[in-house]
């Protein structure tokens, strides 16, 4: 039987996340210390493990069918490859950071100034897009130290939380795109291969789905059902069951993290009580 190739980063947290989703979706997966490749028990997948900035010419080649990666690293290097889905976990920027005594108002105070980057294309592009012209030096990691040491008077690259800038005197000025983790597929993909990536993209899907809600159980006297019927959006309706309490009903729903406490201060104020919450594993709609 074929086995879907996917390439995940081989560390840091977007390996971390990625490996978490793969278990999420119930794929057991053979994975000893320092494999560059390991099997699924449970599943046709094979797992690579690569650099991130590898990954695009693996699946440009085909010798992967699939990649969880960061999205920053599609624009930088491989805007040719599809995007099938997008997974909503390692979120990150890619902004410009210069240093705190600098004044800065608007990006063309990078007219003329040196930037250090790992991102050269995608620091090429925004300043051609905003009619800046700067002197880009391309340096693979630490790079948050060329201001320091005067090899540049500004950086360009990835912040999460912040602490690597401040660490190092610098302050966030322009974001050039956010991230997340997306799944890309190889435009060399076979259809066999396609057909086991829609098996575990429809997995994944039931997951995202569920850790973007909330089930909601609780009581709430018969006379207050229709006010709270209408508070909750549910998948298609409330459930509504009677309780031995005479007057009083059960509801059962789902409920979008997003407005998840907004919707709970509505319930109270319209009667509901013992409101339980529980996690949802997977929403299969």
């Amino acid at each position: 039987m074929s086995k879907l190739k996917i390439a995940v980063q081989k560390s840091g947290r977007l390996h971390d996340d990625s490996m978490k989703i793969l278990k999420d979706v119930g794929i057991s997966i053979d994975n000893g210390k320092d494999q560059l490749k390991a099997s699924a028990r449970n599943f046709p997948l094979e797992v690579f493990y690569l650099r991130n900035g590898d990954i695009p010419q693996y699946l440009r080649d085909g010798v992967v069918d699939v990649a969880i990666i960061g999205e920053n690293v599609l624009v930088e290097k491989g805007k040719d490859i599809s995007i099938v889905e997008k997974l909503g976990f390692s979120t990150c920027k890619v902004s410009v950071a210069v240093p705190k005594s600098t004044k800065y108002s608007t990006i063309q105070d990078l007219e003329g100034k040196r930037i250090a980057t790992s991102y050269p294309n995608t620091v090429n592009g925004f300043l051609q897009s905003n009619n800046v012209n700067a002197e880009l030096h391309i340096i693979n990691g630490s790079v948050e130290i060329a201001p320091n040491i005067g090899l540049a008077d500004a950086i360009v690259d990835i912040v999460s939380s912040g602490s690597t800038l401040f660490k190092n005197n610098l302050k966030e000025v322009e974001v050039l795109l956010k991230s997340e983790a997306v799944l890309a597929v190889s435009p060399n993909i076979s259809e066999d291969k396609q057909q086991i990536l829609e098996k575990l993209q429809f997995r994944i899907k039931s997951v995202l789905k569920g850790r973007q809600n909330k089930y909601v159980l609780l009581n709430a006297p018969n006379k207050n059902l229709e006010s709270i019927i209408n508070i909750l959006p549910g998948m298609n309706s409330p459930t509504v069951m009677p309780l031995a309490k005479e007057g009083w009903s059960s509801l059962h729903s789902v409920i979008n993290k997003n407005d998840f406490w907004e919707i709970i201060d509505e319930l109270k104020a319209n009667g509901a009580e013992g409101i339980l919450v529980c996690p949802i594993e997977n929403m299969v709609i």
